[in-house]
C-alpha cells in the first residue's frame, strides 16, 4: 500500500472522530421539548422534572410517593325526585269541603221541604223523589221518609236544626257507622297483605290503584304494584307512572297479552321476596256481562291464593253510574267475594245516595271515596263527615 493512500485513510477516520464528538456536544447541550398545554408561572418545571432536575424514572418514582394523584369520582346519578303523598286527615278535610260544596243543593231541598208549616202528602212525596235522586235507592228511601214521618208527627218541631238533627240521625242510621271500613288488612308475619283491585272499564281503576297507593305510601306502608291488567296496552305503563311518583315498585310483563294470573302470582312472589307490607293487584276493566273474562278473574284469584291468602277485594265503582252501579257490584262480588267498595267521581253530584243502596244491596261497606282529580283525592270514607257534608250548605 502507497504511502499517500495510508494517509489518506487516516485524514478520513481523524475527520469522522471529530464530527462525532461534535455531534455528541451539541446534542448533549441541547434540553429535551415537553409538552406544556397552560401557561407557567416562574416555578413552574416541565413536565417529568423534579424539583432537583432529575429527569426519567426515578423522578417519577418520587413524585408518586410524594404528591398523591387525585382520582375525579364520576358524577352520582341524582336520586328521583318523589312526590311526598298528603297525610290522611288532610285529606279528609279538604274531600269534606268538596264534598259540601257537590251537595248542597240536595240537603237544601230535603231541609227546606222538612221546615214548612205543613207538610201533607204532596210533600212528602217530593221528599222521597229528592232522595231518589240522589240515588239512595227505593227501599231505603222509603225506610227514610217513614222514620221522619214519625218523628215529625210525634215531635210536631218545625224549628230548622231539629229538623235537621233528624234527618241527620236517620241518613246516619241508612249509611250504617256499624260497618268495618278498615281499608289496612291486618299484617301477617311471613308474607305481605295481598289487596285486588276490580271493577268494569271507565270507572278509573288504574288510577284509583295508583291514588291508593299513595294513601298506604302516607300510612308509612311499603308497597308493591301488579300489574295483571294486560289487556289494555298502557294500563301497565300507567300504573307503573304512578307508582314512580312515590317510590312503589311494580311488577309486569312486558309481553302483550300475557297470562294475568301469571303476572298476579309473580307479583305476590316478589312481594314475599322483597318483604313488602302490602301488595296491589290491578286487573282488566272487564264487562260484567262477559262470562269469560269473568272466569279469568276469578283464575287470578285462585292463582295467586296458591301463594298467599287475598285479605281484601276492593270494588272500584263509578259514583254516577247510578243504580247501574249495583249490577256491577252484584256480578263482582259472585265472583271475587267483594270485601270493600271504592267509590270514585263522587264530586259535583248530588248523587251520594249511592253510598246507601249498595251497602244496602251487598251488605259491603264503602271504604274509600274519591272526589276529584288531583292525586290526592282519595280518603277513607267516614260516615258522620259523609252525612255532616251531605247536611251542609
Amino acid at each position: 500500500m502507497s504511502d499517500s493512500l495510508i494517509l489518506t485513510i487516516i485524514i478520513v477516520a481523524v475527520v469522522a472522530v471529530v464530527a462525532i464528538g461534535v455531534i455528541a456536544f451539541v446534542t448533549k447541550g441541547r434540553k429535551p421539548k415537553t409538552p406544556y398545554t397552560s401557561e407557567r408561572d416562574a416555578d413552574d418545571l416541565p413536565t417529568g422534572q423534579s424539583a432537583e432536575g432529575d429527569t426519567g424514572a426515578a423522578a417519577g418514582t418520587a413524585g408518586a410517593s410524594d404528591a398523591p394523584i387525585a382520582v375525579q369520582e364520576p358524577a352520582a346519578p341524582a336520586a328521583p325526585q318523589l312526590d311526598v303523598p298528603e297525610p290522611v286527615q288532610g285529606r279528609l278535610a279538604r274531600l269534606r269541603a268538596r264534598l259540601t260544596k257537590s251537595n248542597n243543593m240536595f240537603s237544601k231541598g230535603l231541609l227546606a221541604l222538612l221546615s214548612q208549616d205543613s207538610i201533607d202528602e204532596d210533600v212528602w212525596e217530593e221528599i222521597e223523589e229528592n232522595l231518589l235522586m240522589a240515588d239512595l235507592g227505593t227501599e231505603p228511601a222509603l225506610e227514610l221518609v217513614d222514620a221522619l214521618r214519625e218523628r215529625v208527627k210525634i215531635e210536631g218541631s218545625k224549628d230548622p236544626a231539629r229538623v235537621k238533627a233528624m234527618l241527620r240521625e236517620e241518613l246516619l242510621k241508612l249509611v250504617d257507622p256499624s260497618l268495618d271500613r278498615s281499608y289496612l288488612p291486618e299484617p301477617h308475619p311471613d308474607r305481605p297483605s295481598v289487596i285486588m283491585v276490580v271493577g268494569v272499564n271507565g270507572v278509573g281503576k288504574t288510577t284509583t290503584i295508583g291514588k291508593m297507593a299513595r294513601v298506604l305510601v302516607a300510612e308509612d306502608k311499603d308497597v308493591l304494584l301488579g300489574a295483571a291488567d294486560t289487556f289494555r296496552a298502557a294500563a301497565a305503563e300507567q300504573l307503573a307512572t304512578w307508582g314512580d311518583r312515590v317510590g312503589v315498585p311494580t311488577v309486569r310483563s312486558e309481553i302483550d297479552g300475557a297470562d294475568p294470573a301469571s303476572v298476579a302470582f309473580e307479583a305476590v312472589s316478589a312481594g314475599i321476596d322483597q318483604e313488602v307490607d302490602i301488595v296491589m293487584i290491578d286487573t282488566a276493566g272487564r264487562l260484567q256481562n262477559k262470562v269469560g273474562l269473568m272466569d279469568e278473574l276469578g283464575k287470578i284469584k285462585r292463582v295467586v291464593e296458591k301463594k298467599a291468602t287475598i285479605d281484601e277485594v276492593l270494588l272500584v265503582l263509578d259514583a254516577t253510574t247510578g243504580q247501574n252501579g249495583l249490577q256491577q257490584a252484584k256480578v263482582f262480588s259472585e265472583v271475587v267475594n267483594v270485601s270493600g267498595i271504592v267509590l270514585t267521581k263522587l264530586d259535583g253530584t248530588a248523587k251520594g245516595g249511592i253510598v246507601v243502596a249498595i251497602q244496602r244491596q251487598l251488605g259491603v261497606p264503602v271504604k274509600l271515596v274519591g272526589l276529584g282529580e288531583g292525586p290526592d283525592d282519595l280518603a277513607p270514607f267516614n260516615p258522620e263527615d259523609f252525612v255532616d257534608a251531605l247536611l251542609e250548605g
